[in-house]
Formats: structure tokens, C-alpha cells, sequence
């Protein structure tokens, strides 16, 4: 018996995670590689929307200023990637400022949280 084959949502959540964690190794041109290899529109709306669950996911735990300015910024995210729907290169670009802040928000959530912990060791 066969595995059932990957979702294009499943294969989309495994790709940015992928794309995610090799930016944050500082691996830029493998990313860049891993963006040229996704040719369809599709694939890269996949890719995309499971950066975007992730920046809103992760923005939804930050301090309430920092929360404000990522949703803002996820309303930008969103006019881009509406601005670039038939657009290969443009959905790249959304893909690419997406994970850029996954990684912005996962830093603040960290800072937070060290922050906050900090707190509770001194009272």
C-alpha cells in the first residue's frame, strides 16, 4: 500500500518552513534556489499562506504595541500579494517579505518572552 501523496497545502507549510529555516541559517542562496524551483502560481500561494498563518500566529503572542504594527504590516503583505495574483516574480517578492517577518515577529516573541521573564525573576 501506497503513503497518500502531500497536500498542496501540506507541501506548502513543509516548503516555508524549509525557506524560513534556511534564511535563518543565513543560507540566502539556497532559499533564493529553493523560490526559483517553485514555478507555479500555486505552489507559491501554498507557500506564501502558510508564511502568512505563521506571522499572524506569532504576532497574536506579542506585547500589544508590537502586535498592532505586525498586523499592520500583514495588511501590507496582503495588498502586495494581491497586487502580484498572476505575477510569478511579484508572488516571489511576497513569499520573500513574508518570511522576513516570520522572522521579524519570532525574534519579538523571544525578546518578549526574555523580557517578561526577566520580570518574574526580580519581583
Amino acid at each position: 500500500m501506497t503513503a497518500p501523496s502531500e497536500s498542496p497545502a501540506d507541501a506548502g507549510a513543509r516548503l516555508a518552513t524549509e525557506y524560513v529555516g534556511l534564511l535563518r541559517a543565513d543560507r540566502t542562496a539556497d532559499a533564493e534556489q529553493l523560490l526559483a524551483g517553485l514555478s507555479d502560481l500555486r505552489e507559491l500561494a501554498f507557500v506564501g499562506s502558510a508564511l502568512t498563518t505563521t506571522g499572524r500566529r506569532t504576532g497574536r503572542t506579542l506585547p500589544t504595541a508590537m502586535r498592532a504594527q505586525s498586523s499592520s504590516r500583514q495588511v501590507l503583505l496582503g495588498q502586495l500579494r494581491d497586487r502580484n495574483r498572476g505575477d510569478l516574480e511579484g508572488l516571489r517578492t511576497w513569499v520573500r517579505q513574508a518570511a522576513e517577518e516570520v522572522l521579524l515577529v519570532q525574534q519579538y516573541a523571544e525578546a518578549a518572552r526574555r523580557r517578561l521573564g526577566d520580570r518574574s525573576q526580580v519581583s
